[in-house]
Parts: structure tokens; sequence; C-alpha cells
């Protein structure tokens, strides 16, 4: 499914002012010049040059226009996350970044969570800074969809996710949804249910898979196993490593493929180790970080050669994926990957409440749709 292409407002502001000059204007201006041959402005710009002047506007006319309608018009849902202000920077910029080019940000619903303080905290100072960038702020994704052609959920709460991904789904907007897509393989397959029904595309994930760092480690070097580690704080209401632990967790997937089957967990007051092993016999680790010097990155150990260390986070590298995916209707990220990454992390939740014992993805995956 692709995007129908909309009429939008041009944020180059050059652009704008010939959008909206009086071409009438001019004519008359050149009229009256002419029946004042001692005008000063006569003097310096020749008959000849207005009118030149006047034909190069209307020859910018049919760029403009076509220019208007290569742009998509994107809208926000959750506006207490600083993805959403670093988003809205990165596809607002003027001129626009690189692999951004056609895509602006025109409206966002600030949603937010009343009961947890990392949202209701953070939402009116990033509602603030999306709308002094010229973005439009409604009531309701009801009040969005009708804006927009392509939604990105960005809501730091985990458990609002599947209720606004379907509104948005039900609309038959083309959605991404930040990390995490939910807070259980049951509620992942959810979405992805639902968006199959509606033949509306959809994907979720984390900014680290796309870090330019990993693509290097990996050039020409097929992986064997490797070691993970990012950031874990928890957050209320979210399950042990669905809030930040995800970044690392996205690494090993994305470092590895898919096929993991079985994951170990060790969880103390300042750390996780999780030790998944792949059914082809590799085995991968991932460390949360709690106490301590925090940063994303990884050691990768390869056919040829062992890479590796730290992770620089880029946005825009996500963004070029995400608009790529709203340019073509066809996820980067394959709904089974993100429902494994799910999994994953749930096998890894279940392995801590058990003491520490291996416990299968599918085991885990079971136990959440019952």
């Amino acid at each position: 499914m692709t995007i129908e292409k909309r009429k939008i407002p041009l944020p180059n502001p050059v652009f704008t002012r010939i959008r909206y000059l009086d071409i009438s204007f001019c004519v008359s201006l050149f009229l009256r010049l002419t029946a004042e041959p001692e005008s000063k402005m006569i003097s310096k710009f020749s008959s000849v040059r207005l009118c030149l002047f006047i034909a190069l506007l209307g020859s910018l006319a049919p760029a403009v226009r076509a220019a208007e309608k290569q742009q998509t018009r994107i809208g926000l849902v959750g506006l207490d996350s600083s993805h959403a202000a670093a988003f809205t920077k990165s596809l607002n910029a003027d001129p626009p970044r690189a692999g951004l080019e056609g895509f602006r940000v025109v409206a966002a619903f600030p949603g937010g969570s009343p009961d947890l303080p990392t949202s209701a905290d953070r939402l009116a100072t990033f509602t603030k800074t999306v709308s002094d960038s010229g973005v439009q702020i409604v009531n309701s994704i009801e009040e969005l969809v009708k804006l927009v052609d392509a939604v990105i959920i960005n809501s730091v709460d985990g458990r609002v996710h599947p209720a606004q991904a379907k509104a948005v789904i039900a609309a038959g907007k083309p959605v991404f949804i930040d990390k995490p897509l939910a807070l259980s393989v049951a509620e992942g397959m959810e979405i992805f249910d639902f968006a199959r029904q509606h033949n509306v595309p959809c994907f979720s994930s984390s900014s680290l898979r796309y870090c330019t760092e990993l693509a290097e480690w990996t050039k020409g070097n097929a992986v064997v196993g490797c070691e993970t580690y990012s950031p874990c704080s928890e957050l209320q209401f979210h399950p042990d490593l669905f809030f930040y632990g995800i970044h690392g967790i996205e690494m090993m997937s994305a470092l590895m493929g898919p096929g993991c089957e079985s994951v170990t967990c060790a969880r103390t007051s300042g750390t996780d180790v999780v030790v998944g092993t792949w059914k082809d016999g590799r085995i991968a680790t991932f460390r949360g970080i709690r106490n301590g010097k925090i940063g994303f990155g990884a050691t990768v150990f390869g056919e040829k050669r062992i890479a590796g260390g730290p992770a620089k986070v880029n946005y825009d590298l996500l963004l070029i994926e995400i608009v790529k995916f709203f340019r073509t209707g066809t996820a980067p990220v394959p709904p089974e990957t993100t429902l494994e990454v799910l999994a994953l992390m749930e096998a890894a939740n279940a392995s801590h409440q058990q003491g520490g014992i291996p416990v299968r993805l599918k085991t885990a995956a079971k136990a959440s749709i019952k």
C-alpha cells in the first residue's frame, strides 16, 4: 500500500512567497511603470527586464505545484517523548535533510499518561517545542488522521500503543510505532493482526537497529556471535527490558538475525545479562546497564574478524527507513522479527523470575497469548 500524495505548504519560504505572489500586481506595476518614463525604477529596470521577471514567475508555478504534490504530511501521536521533538526537527529541516525530502510533520496529538510521571512531567515541554516548529496541535487521533497521510506514534508509555495504533490503522493511515511496539507478544500480535485485516502497513523499531556501526562491523564479516550493551533503566508499568533494554536487544537481533530459540537471564539491581541461543547454535549476549557508566555498543564475533565498540544514536538513519516505508508501504523490519524481539524479552523476564533457567521463546509467547 502506497500513500496518496496531498498538498501541504512548502517548508521553503522562498517557494512559499512565490506561491502566493500576486502575478496581477506585477502586471499592473509593469503597466504603471511603462506609463511613467521618468520613473526612477524604469531608469534601473527596463520594461524588457520587467517582462522577463514576470515570465520567470509564471514559469516557476508548475515547478512549485509539482513540489507541493510530492509532499507527504506526517502526523505525530504522543508528544511526551524527546523523540517527537527530535523527529520534527529532522523532518521539518530547511533545507530538507538527505533522505527525508518530501516529508513533513504538519500536525500532532499530544496524548500523554497522567499516571506516569515520565510522560506527565514532559508533555507540556515537548508539546510546546513541536508547536513552536509550526506544527498544528489537535485534540484527538480522529482529528489528526484527517489532516495527514501517515502517522508516527512516539508515546513513551507502551501501554497506550495498541489503542493508538488501532485508531490510526482504522483510518487507513500507514503507521510507525516507536519502541516498544507493545508490552507483550499478545499485544504485538493484536496490532499486526489488526493492520493485516485493514491492509495497512505497520512497523516498529529501535533507532539502534540502524546505527552506522552495525553495518561497518558486519560488512563482509558473517556474524557467529555478539555481545551488545545499552542502558536498561526501568519504567513503571513496563516489564524489565521493554522500556530501555529493548535498544540493546534490537541491536542483538539486527546482528544475529532471526532464529533465537531460548534465553537465560541473570538480574541484579544494577545489571541484566541475557544470553540467547539461536537455532543454528550461535550464542549472543546482552548486558543491560543501570549502574556505572552507560552507553550503547557491541562486540561482534565474525568469521573474518572481531569488531565492535561504542554505537552512536542517529535518529535520521531511522527516519530514512520510516520515510522509505511510508513511500513504499514495505516494512524494513518484518512483523515476525519484531514479535521475536518481544518474545525474547518476555522469555528473559520469565527466566529471571524462575531463577535464571533457560526459557524457550515459544513457551513465553504462548504464555503471553493466554
